[in-house]
């Protein structure tokens, strides 16, 4: 056995335990077939105010150029389906990923055990890790490395998991066995975009981010436009509208991550709960949530807008 393979199995094996859904490896490369898309949807101004996505073009579709002489991009999946749900079918909505402990500290934390398992255990390595914080296509690598396809809503879905979990990517200086893309299963199947409130998707595989209730919701940082006032109900943070929609995500099973477990305060609040919510009550309960990053006015600017309308 070639110690390529062997590498590539002991890489994969921790990964696993680890508890990583799945973990596609790619050779690094220049990103070509990414490159016109992402022209176009800037050009198109399709990103809105998030004008970080305009930096680093280069950086973008290249990973040598954020970690030198690297030579495999190695990408990982992590559940983030929750066992529970909000228990207020009536109540204000936030996406499901942000129920528990902010996602970019956890999974980074378990790329960096993977980081210092393969220096310790395979063999030392020179790398970076990234999760959702860098210049660094994840779905395009993860499509690359044989982990799903990229579905008409733009998530990343797997054959087998669905589409409810986080991507990260450790890039290392170390040649391994590479995996292939799989085929698109999409078909002729548009329930996300049937189900987007807002329209967002403006065609199989295009994403509008100025019409996405995420966006509106997370980044936008002036008011809400008023002609989406009836649109992004019941969601104050984040939407799932295009994932609860997609057939594949039946096979989408509750995540074993204790920090991503929500207090039962937070699955308990009522609509009236959530308009009264306090300062100090947001603090209490979103110390530690991806949800701090709209801050208390950022929240209370949504659940304002959905009140009033």
């Amino acid at each position: 056995m070639s110690d390529t393979k062997t590498y590539t199995d002991l890489i994969k094996a921790e990964a696993n335990r680890l508890g990583f859904l799945a973990t596609g490896i790619s050779k690094v490369c220049f990103l070509k077939e990414d490159e016109a898309w992402i022209k176009k949807w800037l050009s198109n101004n399709m990103h809105g105010e998030m004008h970080y996505m305009e930096n680093y073009p280069d950086k973008r579709l290249d990973p040598r150029l954020l970690v030198e002489n690297s030579l495999s991009v190695i990408s990982l999946l992590y559940n983030y389906f929750p066992p529970t749900l909000q228990f207020n079918p009536d109540s204000f909505k936030i996406a499901r990923y942000a129920y528990g402990t902010d996602y970019h500290q956890v999974v980074k934390n378990k790329i960096f055990s993977l980081m210092s398992f393969i220096n310790t255990h395979v063999t030392k390595v020179n790398g970076r890790v990234f999760v959702d914080s860098a210049p660094v296509l994840e779905r395009a690598w993860a499509r690359k490395s044989g982990l799903g396809w990229i579905g008409k809503n733009t998530n990343l879905i797997n054959p087998r998991h669905g589409s409810f979990f986080f991507i990260g990517e450790l890039i290392i200086d170390l040649e391994l066995e590479y995996d292939q893309p799989v085929n698109n299963h999409c078909g002729t199947c548009t329930r996300c975009m049937d189900a987007c409130p807002t329209g967002a998707i403006t065609e199989p595989y295009v994403i509008d981010a100025r019409k996405c209730i995420s966006y509106l919701t997370i980044e936008l940082k002036d008011k809400i436009p008023e002609k989406w006032k009836g649109k992004i109900s019941p969601w104050i943070f984040g939407c799932d509208a295009c994932q609860e929609a997609c057939p594949w995500n039946k096979k989408a099973k509750p995540h074993h991550e204790p920090e991503f477990i929500p207090v039962t305060e937070l699955l308990n609040l009522s609509k009236k709960d959530w308009e009264n919510l306090s300062e100090n009550k947001f603090l209490e309960l979103f110390s530690k949530s991806a949800i701090k990053r709209t801050k208390y006015s950022g929240l209370k600017r949504n659940i304002n807008f959905l009140s009033s309308h």
